[in-house]
């Protein structure tokens, strides 16, 4: 797949709308995160809509809520709106609560295409390898960064796993499902993650997203 002019144009405007805007657990300027999931997307993806999706993903939850979304209809096309649209967790001003924001993305994950889950996928496992990664550098004092607190957290993204593996075999599903398996066995040796997370703390908005 060759990348048009559309793409470059992307990258910089995702990376100029998220200039401000900092990674939650190592304070990286949030571009870090885009690239890596268009990164993956890229190495995954069937047409350039998906690659420009995954820098643009955070844009409407993020940045600007529906101005945002119509940006990007406007600049992108319908097909990347639609894309960014099924990755949102929500666009309220403020966010709605913690677990009903994530139990109603789940719903919506597991009837959406397989552009959305891809972008989707990619984005949760940039969040589980850094979340993996900040782990093992200073242990539980990480889960004062999310606010689903740990059982939340992993819970949430277990259900993600969840989900895409019901919908189909795919090799980014699977390597996501690898590393949210790593984490919990380094997280909870002796344990399994519930259906339900226990003793988690919901918050007003999440850092797991």
């Amino acid at each position: 797949m060759d990348l048009s002019e559309r793409f470059y144009d992307a990258l910089v405007y995702a990376t100029r709308l998220h200039a401000a805007q900092r990674r939650k657990i190592s304070g990286a300027p949030y571009a870090a995160h885009l690239l890596r999931v268009a990164g993956v997307v890229l190495e995954h993806a069937t047409h350039e809509d998906e690659v420009i999706a995954a820098l643009l993903h955070d844009a409407v939850e993020d940045q600007g809520g529906g101005a945002a979304r119509k940006a990007i209809w406007e600049r992108f096309g319908e097909q990347v709106a639609k894309i960014v649209e099924g990755c949102t967790d929500t666009d309220q001003t403020p966010k709605p609560p913690w677990r009903e924001r994530k139990q109603a993305y789940l719903t919506r994950l597991a009837s959406a295409p397989l552009s959305v889950r891809l972008v989707a996928a990619a984005d949760k496992l940039d969040n589980a390898r850094s979340l993996l990664s900040a782990y093992r550098a200073t242990g539980d004092a990480v889960w004062q960064h999310f606010h689903g607190g740990r059982d939340g957290t992993l819970w949430y993204l277990h259900a993600v796993v969840d989900v895409l593996k019901r919908s189909e075999r795919h090799a980014l599903f699977e390597e996501l499902e690898r590393t949210v398996a790593e984490l919990v066995s380094l997280v909870l040796p002796a344990s399994s993650i519930e259906a339900k997370p226990t003793g988690a703390n919901p918050r007003a908005d999440s850092a797991c997203d």
